[in-house]
């Protein structure tokens, strides 16, 4: 079944932070990578991923190794 996830970040310093956080999103296996986007100014990730195959904890748990906290996370399925 899949999900849709909205992933409040700290405040994005870069565009190259985007670029990073897009990467380690399309690493996750059970993530659909045409789904991933970045929301700059918002400071927010939206991914749509199969339960089946991944967790919302495991998607965070990509996103901070790479140095990005994540304040908070919503998921609605779709």
């Amino acid at each position: 079944m899949m999900k849709k996830a909205v992933i409040n970040l700290e405040e994005l310093a870069c565009p190259t932070c985007m670029q990073k956080i897009e990467a380690a999103a399309a690493s996750v296996k059970g993530i659909d990578k045409s789904s991933i986007k970045v929301m700059f100014n918002a400071s927010k990730l939206k991914v749509n991923f199969n339960e089946k195959e991944v967790t919302i904890e495991g998607i965070e748990k990509a996103i901070e190794d790479i140095g990005y906290p994540v304040i908070k996370a919503k998921v609605v399925t779709i």
